[in-house]
């Protein structure tokens, strides 16, 4: 009797635990899609919104932007899926979570790949812009923008084409839990990206440090330097918490191999694994804000297409009240001439 009910005991603290955590998770699902999604959702599309208006004068900065703003609102969108999965109930299906796995992945890699790249574009448009014209084309920036659609692509498919030929006729087999694909993923996803963003720039920060000799230019270079920070700051706040959590699963199937197929952290920690996802969709939220919204370009072409569009609606309003106008004053004048005909 005494061990039934500390069994009792046990299954109700347990279920008292994870009816906790599925409150606190469903709660900071809510406010991130109350607060963060609608900010990366609607800041991407009008990134894109805008500088497809002004298609014309679209710079290689913008072709970036434009990129970047693509894979990470198609990573917002697919957000949702991933922030109400409280559960983890599509980890229990493979198809449904190597699929997923898939396409955050792709996504992932892309968002990241285009902060790193433009990075290291504004680290050479900056130190050396004679030199670098020729190579600052923007037949080059195409280019570059499909070189890493390609490489966000082949980073995703190429392992998993390794792995699932390993894998081959397990029913339970998912492609996120595999032990390899999660080293490539803290790798190439997080600490070569971040070490490329951090040494670029900080020798951007270092011209523009050397800037301050020439006042005339050191306020406007100084909001830059401010961009540059946040920049920094924001991914490795986002990012971080995510490999952390990928890393101690990784450092524990090192210590002992039988872990890699045992339950995965975010099956023993729900909750932690659900915040440390949070955080990373939100640096697709917070990029629109730190790379255009802070930026004087992407304002000054922001309210002209607002100017434009309002021009046009009160363009419309008038035509139409012009119209209705010209229509009330016809019919006024053949009821009139109708009128006199009968007389």
């Amino acid at each position: 009797l005494t061990t039934s009910n500390d069994n009792d005991t046990t299954e109700l603290t347990e279920d008292s635990e994870k009816y906790r955590s599925y409150v606190v998770g469903l709660f900071l699902s809510c406010l991130y899609t109350i607060l963060l999604f609608p900010i990366g959702f609607i800041g991407n599309i009008l990134i894109l919104v805008v500088n497809l208006n002004h298609r014309e004068k679209m710079t290689i900065p913008d072709l970036y932007f434009v990129n970047l703003a693509l894979a990470d609102l198609i990573l917002v969108a697919d957000s949702l899926i991933e922030v109400f999965n409280l559960n983890e109930k599509y980890y229990d299906y493979a198809v449904l979570c190597t699929f997923m796995s898939l396409f955050l992945q792709v996504n992932m890699y892309s968002s990241i790949f285009f902060l790193t790249w433009m990075s290291f574009d504004r680290y050479v448009a900056l130190a050396s812009s004679i030199s670098s014209r020729p190579l600052r084309t923007m037949q080059h920036a195409k280019l570059s923008c499909g070189l890493i659609w390609m490489a966000s692509i082949l980073a995703t498919l190429l392992p998993f084409t390794i792995v699932q030929t390993q894998h081959r006729g397990e029913v339970h087999f998912c492609f996120a839990n595999v032990f390899e694909i999660q080293w490539l993923e803290v790798t190439i996803g997080f600490l070569v990206p971040f070490s490329i963003i951090g040494l670029c720039y900080s020798l951007i920060g270092r011209i523009l440090m050397r800037a301050q000799k020439h006042r005339g230019l050191w306020p406007r270079r100084q909001k830059a330097l401010r961009m540059i920070v946040a920049v920094v700051l924001v991914f490795f706040i986002c990012w971080l918490p995510e490999n952390v959590f990928i890393s101690i699963q990784l450092l524990q199937g090192t210590a002992d191999p039988s872990q890699r197929t045992a339950t995965t952290l975010w099956h023993d920690y729900p909750l932690t694994g659900h915040i440390v996802n949070l955080a990373a969709f939100s640096n697709s939220c917070l990029n629109p804000i730190i790379y255009s919204f802070l930026g004087e370009t992407f304002r000054d072409k922001l309210r002209l297409f607002i100017k434009q569009k309002a021009s046009w609606s009160v363009v419309n309003r008038f035509c139409h009240h012009g119209l209705d106008l010209h229509l009330s004053v016809r019919g006024e004048v053949s009821e009139l001439e109708r009128f006199t005909s009968l007389y």
